[in-house]
């Protein structure tokens, strides 16, 4: 009925009533989070919600035939045909640089601050076309839409590591019949890649704010300065897609960045900061299609700080900014009266526990990989661990002990599985679930094989060695059942708080000395050039006798 009105309406009135029927079905949030550190930075967090209300994820049974036609106002368009084309229930995507640093920052905001690209969706497994072939088509489709190297991520780094990675959103079962007699049992399985030498630049940032609907001409996205954001200590871009079964599809784009305000200049040795002293820029207007902007400031835990302009509330230690009825320009600035200094020790219980992973060993054949875990609460505890090692690094799994505070334990590791890597065409994937006692700290070690490659395998700057990805640990409730249908993989257990990345690790393997090709092309150069020198000279120069005169 809201569409017959606005054909009898007139012209300038019928752009206002189509935005209102199809806002109406869609809905955009922004929200900017700034944190003063321990360690005198600032983390922020930029968060860009788009819900698209009563839209639900393809069913990949139905790829064969036409699909409805999409049109959007706020969600964005490049992704979600994205999506529809290869039939994706959920989505996550994450390009970072740099190491979080979980002992001085603490849980970053989003959990995916892993180095390097990250790639991990959930589809459907029936359908005509086969899981991986989609699978193939979502990453490449990604790396030209984010001007990534995502088509990198292929069968060599795949796996499917459902219990690490449960899905965030509700999985649609899309079982029952079809007109063409098949049936659909609503199974979803996990593909997960990670590539840790991607790197992240202007290029990945110009397509991530083109998803937005005011791209960065207004709203918080205008903050997004590239100059300042690649100058951040650690940064990261992340694409969340996910459904909400009683609401649509919701697509979350996200921006990370950790800031030094003590290397601004004219800080002197103050942890000042300003929304200009970060990004160089100010927010001059609102985003007109956003239903909430707002910007949260964590008030430090002293009292002697000034923070301005006055906010438009303050309850639990945060002030929150309305950007559509705040003052323009806004330029939130906190200020301290005194210099700061750095803190001689940091909490140990900002993270339930801390990991740290190590690669000894001095030959370019043989290794040992060692895991260090840390507790820091006094109650028992039990996380995830879980390795997807590129084929080139075997495992000895024989070898695999664990130590607790130094003594061997044996029960310390449980709900073992492990699979083994294929040269050339396979990861390798190790999970267990390791039992941390209370204040204890468990070392898992093992042997491990570099392969030796061939000499095209190895790429350009071979000398510096190979890029691991991080291994990746989860707290989880052992004996708390998963509540999640349809999920092929998963293990007996839920997720009790976010996952935890380690650093990336670079190995030195066995690699053939390549200046001897263009030590034997310049001595064949050599060679052919004075067999040929010669021959020419004989067969074109005409030897006669010279009489010299007296």
């Amino acid at each position: 009925m809201r569409a017959s009105r606005c054909l009898i309406w007139p012209l300038s009135l019928l752009h206002i009533c189509l935005t209102v029927i199809a806002t109406s079905y869609e809905q955009f949030d922004e929200d900017l989070v700034l944190t003063p550190l321990p360690d005198g930075k600032v983390s922020a967090a930029f968060t860009f919600t788009t819900l698209l209300y009563g839209a639900a994820p393809r069913d990949p049974h139905t790829l064969n035939s036409p699909d409805e036609s999409q049109h959007y106002t706020l969600f964005p368009l490049a992704l979600g045909q994205l999506l529809r084309e290869h039939a994706v229930t959920e989505l996550h995507l994450a390009l970072n640089a740099g190491n979080w640093n979980y002992a001085r920052w603490g849980s970053p905001p989003d959990p995916a601050v892993g180095t390097g690209g990250e790639l991990w969706a959930w589809m459907g497994t029936e359908g005509p076309t086969s899981i991986d072939a989609r699978w193939r088509g979502l990453r490449n489709s990604l790396a030209g839409l984010f001007c990534a190297s995502l088509g990198a991520l292929d069968a060599v780094r795949t796996t499917a590591p459902a219990a690490a990675f449960p899905p965030e959103g509700a999985l649609p079962s899309w079982r029952g019949a079809h007109d063409n007699g098949t049936t659909t049992s609503g199974a979803h399985e996990i593909r997960h890649a990670s590539l840790p030498a991607e790197h992240v630049c202007t290029e990945n940032l110009t397509p991530f704010l083109k998803l937005l609907p005011c791209k960065a001409q207004s709203g918080l996205a205008a903050l997004l300065n590239p100059h300042r954001l690649f100058g951040a200590d650690w940064h990261g871009l992340g694409v969340h897609v996910r459904w909400v079964a009683d609401a649509g599809v919701e697509v979350r784009l996200s921006f990370q960045g950790v800031f030094d305000p003590l290397r601004a200049p004219g800080a002197r040795g103050k942890s000042d900061w300003s929304l200009h002293s970060l990004f160089d820029r100010t927010v001059s207007r609102s985003c007109p299609v956003a239903t909430t902007s707002a910007i949260r400031v964590a008030l430090p835990n002293s009292d002697s700080y000034s923070l301005v302009p006055e906010p438009a509330s303050a309850a639990g230690g945060v002030a929150v900014y309305d950007v559509h009825t705040a003052a323009k320009p806004l330029n939130v600035a906190l200020s301290y009266p005194n210099t700061f200094n750095y803190p001689s020790s940091y909490a140990s219980n900002s993270t339930p526990f801390s990991v740290k992973r190590t690669l000894t060993g001095t030959s370019q054949a043989w290794g040992r990989l060692s895991v260090r875990i840390t507790n820091h609460r006094s109650e028992e505890m039990h996380v995830l661990y879980l390795e997807t090692m590129p084929w080139l690094l075997q495992f000895h799994l024989h070898t695999l002990t664990a130590r607790v505070d130094g003594v061997l334990d044996d029960t310390a590791i449980s709900h073992l599985t492990y699979t083994p890597a294929i040269a050339h065409a396979r990861p390798t994937m190790l999970q267990a679930v390791v039992r941390l006692p209370p204040r204890a700290t468990v070392q898992l070690s093992m042997d491990v094989a570099k392969a030796f490659l061939r000499y095209t395998e190895h790429p350009p700057d071979a000398q510096r060695g190979w890029d691991l990805p991080p291994a990746v640990l989860v707290p989880v409730n052992v004996s708390s059942p998963l509540g999640q249908t349809g999920v092929r993989g998963a293990g007996a257990f839920v997720p009790t708080g976010p996952r935890v990345y380690t650093s990336t690790l670079l190995v030195d393997l066995a690699t053939p000395d390549f200046s001897m090709p263009y030590n034997v092309i310049i001595f064949t150069c050599t060679l052919v050039a004075g067999i040929f020198g010669t021959v020419f000279n004989t067969l074109t120069r005409r030897w006669v006798i010279v009489r010299v005169k007296a």
